[in-house]
This record gives structure tokens, C-alpha cells and sequence, in this order.
């Protein structure tokens, strides 16, 4: 469960921006949500398709071009050096193929994610001077690799940084250092990824010959690719980028990317939409880079054979079957640590490790893993008295300032707010554990997780004419999500289980008017929810297409019982969770959760008149409607009574059991652990 937060709408704003733009309402609604009130903004958010900055605002890109110009004239060997994951290699293929074009003589170079790490090493440079190369030229990395770069200088090659990531005080000694998140830099967007960066070369690369049409028309579609791939704003100039890259995609002019949708199964598909390009092509353009080297993704995104592109976007297929069943594997091996240790659960930042995990897919899980417990989530691999991490945050949370508390035990860390990687002694683990929740918990209450609730919908306004409005606000992504809607006290008439029982058609009712929705990965054993009850939903909306017909669909993204209060549920879940973790509670805390007989009667007869429960906790709370037991309280008597032996209790991220169990005569419920504990924080 996550905390609904309803946007807080200025009704006059939207209906003034609706009348005088000429928009539709419901545009207007969005686009202010976002931000987006102005003319000017509105235009260019909705309208404009090739307005991009002069690159040259950009520090340091004159000296770039200039550099890059001189190695053209002299015939200068360049090596672009990128990196593994779908920015990089996107970055790599769209320079390369450009000073191709160019007639320069050009190589390319993407380190091993395994064996070299991110970014540029010794070993690497060692290689390209070899060749005889005597430019670098850096994309999606190179702002921190100071001591590489002068280590090339002393071999004679000269560097050429474009790169996204946040610079550190002091700067590489390269000839240019190309980053909109330089303090000295001019440019007004800094959202770029990337490819993003490297188009922006490109531009400037072409300067008074510059076509922005046919710029776009050519490497938009691998641009569109990178930035979608590295989950950067959908805003300003990378709404461009992928407005015109969807539009490539589509036209299926690239045969690399058109194989890659071939073998996704979306070829030929009416909705490319960015969020399926996430889902489907970006992780086999990551697949090979997670598990071995990526030229393979570089060399699917230059070929034009079609014979080529077929087999390497197959190896691709493979690749990324191989690295999502090692997901599956890590990510049960985690769950399952976690149900053996259910303390971890109650920690603020929830640290694991595990032997030989492998390196390229510890993000992902440490993602999946978030995301189920609603918390930071740093996953680490072990060999041997070494070990690396990756991490990621819930919105509120800064990772990196956490994990930079702890830096003295950290030989190597990096990262963002949301994201983040490091390395660690082995031995150190428990110690970096005991840190970081020890930063987390001096930083006070730990933020819920949330869901944006766009706006609460009416039912009677639900159609295909306003899903094709909402169209209008694509591409969807970071910086401008899929709108979500709340249909409030929506009555509950059929359940009706589809793909082999796996997923759920649902249809609601309210003041007689029927909504049909999906609700998927759902079945109808699992759904806590019967016919009749009143339930709120929080669901996106689209068009269906399907033999030449559209009709409109309703996917749910969460369900809760109608008038639940998300906030004050999670926020009674992280007390119970302090009273969990052995945090000192004060009396007033301890009195929210501590429970009398009668609470605990009125639980034990609701299980035994439903025989036991199999759904989660919060919904007995749902059903009991009783004012005295709130969500913290009534596990606070499930611990207990688990406790004392009166039931058997198992609550996992994906399974909840409670049995009664034979006993006899009354139990002492205040001899309970928890209970002790409780009342010890009260007298």
C-alpha cells in the first residue's frame, strides 16, 4: 500500500487555461499539475517538436568541436569511449556513426561492467594508445575519471568529456569538459541524458549546416532509446528527443531497433508508447552489458544487414531471458532471507548481502525489493573478503547523503538521491548496516511511500474521448508520469478471472453507472475483496485497438477498502514497525498501539467466524470498522496472540496466514513479549 496523494487542483487557473489555449479540459488540469501554465509553456510542451538550445550555450562545447575538428583534418584516429548500460551504448553508437559519416577515422570502446567497473580505467586507455589513438572522446562518463585522463595525457591522447552525471568539485584536466550540471554552464535545460549530451555535439559538430529536421529524423529514434533508458525528465529537450524517436521507432527506419521490436513481440504495435519501450527493448539493449560486454547492442544499433541485426537482436532475447531468470533467482534467494530474518523488515534501510550475486542485476532487485517494503533497499554481493552494492530510495530519502555518512568504511561509492552503488569490505557489512540505519533514524521519521493521485474522477466522465485527450500529453515517463485517477466508493459486482485466471476483470458501479477494469497478476483467490463491498481505485487510462475498433481501458493500479486514510495506516504500520526495531516509543506512541481484552476479543471472534484469514492484515481493519482497533493495534494483537500460541501467523510480501489453534482456559494476553514491551514504555 502506498499513501494517496490527491493533487491540489486551482479549478480557476484550469478553466481559464482551457478557454483561452483552446484545450480541453482535462489537458489543462494535467499540464498545470505539471507545471505547465504559461502560453509559451503550454505550446511548447504540447506543439513543439524540434525546439532544442543552441548547443554552444553549453561550456566548453566550442573547445570540444574545435578539438574534434582538428583530429578530423589531421586524420586523427578518435576512440569514443561509452558505457554498458542502454545510455552508454546508445551515447557510443550514435557519435560513432556520426563521425563515420564524417569520414573520421573512429573506434569505440565500452568497458566490461565485471572486470573494469564504470567509467574509464588505466588498463582501457592502455589499449586505445596501443591503436594509435590520439582523442578520446567520452560519452555518458568521464567527469570523474581525473587521474585516467591525465594518464592518457602522458601517452599523448587528448580528451574530449560529454558526460550527465554530477561533477566533482575539482574537474578532469581534458581539453573540453561538456555537462550541463557544470555551475559554469550556460545551457537552461540540465535535464539531458547521455545521448543526450552527444546529440547536443553533434548539433554543434554540424553548426552551420545544421538541419534540426533531418538531425532528428536521423538519431532521434537511438536518442529516444538512451533517454528513455535512463529514466530522465520527459520534459523539455528530451521531450523532443523521444517525441520524434517514437515517431522513427514507428517507421521502423533503423533495422537494429526494428528487429529488437520484432523479437519483443511489438512490431507493428499502435500504442509504442515510451513506458513499453522501457518494458520491452531498453532491457535487451541492457541484458548483454549486465552480463558480458555490450558491442553486441552497439554493433545491433550501426548495422544495416538485415541478416545481422535478426541474430544479434536474438542474442539479445537470449541475454535477457538469462539475466531476468538470475534476477528471479537473487531476487527469491532475498525474500526468502528476509521471511527467515522478519527483523529486517522493521529496519529503515533494509541491508542484505548474499554470496555471489551477480554484480549487473543487484539494482534491479534491490528496485523490486523497494518497492514491495515501501523503504530503502541496498542489495550487496560478496566474493571473497570483497563486496559491491547498488541500492535504491523511496522519494524523501537521499541514498547517497546516507550512504556518504558511512563513507570512511566505503573504498569506492556513488550515486543520486534515488540510486546509488559501492564497494565494501566484506567484513565491514554489519558495521555499514548499523551506520546507516543509525543515520536514518537521526534523521527522524522515515517518508512514506506515495502514489500522486492526478485528480478524483467521476465515473460518467470516463470514455475514449478523454483517454485520446490525455494522449496528447505523451510521452509519458519521469517528469511527466501517466496520469492517475482515483474512482472513489465504487461498488464491487462481478469478478471475472482472464489469461488462464492469471489477471482479473473487475466491474464497479457507481450511481448506476458501470466501470469495467483490469486489475492484473491478480486471481480471484488472491483478491481480499468480495461482491458488494465499496472500494476506492487508483487506475490509468487508455485506448484499446482492436480490429479497427477503440474502446477505452481501465488498468488499476491499486485497490483500498472506500474511506480508508492511506497516511494514518502506513504511519500506525512505521510505529508498530519502531515498536518492532526496539526504538524507544514515548507513552502517548505506546498507548496508540497497546490494546485491551476486548480489542483482543473482537479480533479472535471475527477469525473465527472467517475461519482464519489469507489476505493482508489492514483489510481485518476494513471489515472490523471498529474506531478502537487501527492498523498498528490490530498487529500488535496478531504478534500476540502468535506470541502466546493461540494462532499461527505468517505475513510475507506475498502471503498472509492465520490459523486459531486448540487451546485451553484464558491467556495472560499481558504476558506476551510485545505486550511487556508496550506497557514497559508506559510505566
Amino acid at each position: 500500500m502506498k499513501d494517496w496523494k490527491p493533487e491540489q487542483l486551482n479549478k480557476e487557473q484550469v478553466r481559464a487555461m482551457a478557454s483561452d489555449y483552446g484545450i480541453p479540459a482535462i489537458v489543462a488540469m494535467l499540464l498545470s499539475i505539471r507545471g505547465v501554465d504559461t502560453y509559451e509553456e503550454v505550446q511548447g510542451f504540447l506543439y513543439d517538436n524540434d525546439e532544442l538550445e543552441d548547443p554552444f550555450l553549453m561550456i566548453d562545447m566550442d573547445k570540444a568541436t574545435e578539438r574534434i575538428f582538428k583530429a578530423l583534418e589531421d586524420n586523427e584516429s578518435i576512440c569514443v569511449y561509452g558505457d554498458y548500460d542502454a545510455d552508454g551504448v546508445t551515447s557510443t553508437a550514435l557519435l560513432y556513426d556520426y563521425l563515420s559519416s564524417l569520414g573520421a577515422r573512429a573506434s569505440y570502446y565500452i568497458p566490461s561492467r565485471e572486470a573494469e567497473g564504470y567509467g574509464m580505467n588505466n588498463g582501457a586507455v592502455d589499449k586505445i594508445a596501443e591503436k594509435g589513438i590520439t582523442l578520446i572522446i567520452t560519452v555518458d562518463n568521464g567527469v570523474s575519471a581525473a587521474e585516467q585522463i591525465e594518464y592518457a595525457k602522458t601517452l599523448g591522447i587528448d580528451t574530449v568529456v560529454t558526460d550527465h552525471h554530477t561533477p566533482p568539485e575539482k574537474l578532469p584536466d581534458a581539453v573540453a569538459v561538456v555537462n550541463p550540471h557544470r555551475a559554469d554552464c550556460m545551457s537552461e535545460f540540465k535535464h539531458l541524458s547521455g545521448v543526450g549530451v552527444a546529440f547536443k555535439l553533434i548539433m554543434a559538430l554540424e553548426d552551420q549546416h545544421l538541419d534540426i529536421e533531418k538531425l532528428l529524423n536521423k538519431y532521434s529514434d537511438i536518442a529516444a532509446l538512451g533517454t528513455i533508458g535512463d529514466i530522465v525528465s520527459l520534459t523539455g529537450e528530451n521531450r523532443v528527443l523521444v517525441k520524434n524517436g517514437l515517431n522513427a521507432i514507428k517507421n521502423l527506419q533503423r533495422k537494429g531497433i526494428s528487429a529488437l521490436l520484432d523479437t519483443a513481440g511489438i512490431k507493428g504495435s499502435n500504442k509504442l508508447t515510451a513506458g513499453r519501450l522501457a518494458f520491452t527493448v531498453v532491457p535487451r539493449i541492457n541484458a548483454c552489458g549486465r552480463l558480458e560486454l555490450s558491442e553486441k547492442s552497439v554493433e545491433l544499433l550501426l548495422t544495416e544487414d538485415d541478416a545481422v541485426s535478426r541474430e544479434i537482436s536474438q542474442q539479445l532475447s537470449e541475454d535477457n531471458k538469462i539475466r531476468q531468470q538470475i534476477e528471479r533467482d537473487i531476487l527469491s534467494q532475498v525474500l526468502l532471507y528476509i521471511e527467515q530474518n522478519p527483523s529486517i523488515k522493521y529496519k529503515r534501510v533494509m541491508v542484505i548481502s548474499g554470496e555471489g550475486w551477480h554484480q549487473g542485476v543487484i539494482g534491479i532487485v534491490a528496485s523490486r525489493v523497494k518497492d514491495i517494503y515501501g523503504k530503502p533497499v541496498i542489495i550487496i554481493t560478496t566474493e571473497g573478503g570483497s563486496a559491491k552494492g547498488s541500492g535504491r530510495s523511496i522519494e524523501g530519502f537521499s541514498l547517497i547523503d546516507a550512504i556518504t555518512s558511512c563513507s570512511d568504511l566505503l573504498p569506492h561509492f556513488g550515486g543520486h538521491p534515488m540510486a546509488a552503488g559501492l564497494s565494501i569490505a566484506a567484513a565491514d557489512i554489519e558495521e555499514f548496516s548499523i551506520r546507516i540505519n543509525r543515520y536514518a533514524f537521526e534523521k527522524g521519521d522515515m517518508p512514506l511511500p506515495t502514489l500522486k493521485i492526478d485528480c478524483k474522477l467521476n465515473p460518467k466522465f470516463l470514455n475514449a474521448e478523454l483517454a485520446k485527450q490525455i494522449s496528447m500529453l505523451e510521452p509519458f515517463g519521469a517528469g511527466n508520469p501517466t496520469p492517475v485517477f482515483g474512482l472513489y466508493n465504487m461498488s464491487l459486482r462481478t469478478v471475472t478471472p482472464v489469461g488462464n485466471g492469471n489477471h482479473l476483470r473487475l466491474t464497479f458501479e457507481r450511481d448506476k453507472i458501470p466501470v469495467n477494469a483490469m486489475l492484473f497478476f491478480t486471481t480471484a483467490e488472491q483478491l481480499p475483496y468480495r461482491v458488494g463491498d465499496v472500494l476506492d481505485l487508483a487506475v490509468t487510462i487508455d485506448i484499446n485497438e482492436y480490429n479497427n475498433k477503440q474502446s477505452l481501458s481501465v488498468i488499476i493500479k491499486e485497490i483500498k477498502p472506500g474511506g480508508v486514510d492511506t497516511n494514518i495506516v502506513l504511519n500506525e504500520n512505521r510505529l508498530f514497525e519502531k515498536l518492532m526495531n526496539l526504538e524507544q516509543l514515548s507513552p502517548q506512541q505506546a498507548n496508540t498501539l497497546l490494546p485491551a481484552r476486548e480489542d483482543f476479543a473482537v479480533v479472535f471472534k471475527f477469525l473465527r467466524s472467517e475461519k482464519g484469514w489469507s489476505y493482508p492484515p489492514y483489510i481485518i481493519c476494513a471489515r472490523l470498522n471498529n474506531k478502537r482497533i487501527n492498523y498498528g493495534r490490530l498487529q500488535v494483537i496478531l504478534t500476540a496472540m502468535q506470541q502466546l500460541s493461540l494462532i499461527e501467523y505468517k505475513n510475507t510480501y506475498n502471503e498472509t496466514v492465520i490459523k486459531l489453534l486448540p487451546t485451553e482456559g484464558k491467556a495472560d494476553l499481558n504476558s506476551a513479549k510485545i505486550m511487556k514491551q508496550l506497557l514497559s514504555y508506559i510505566n
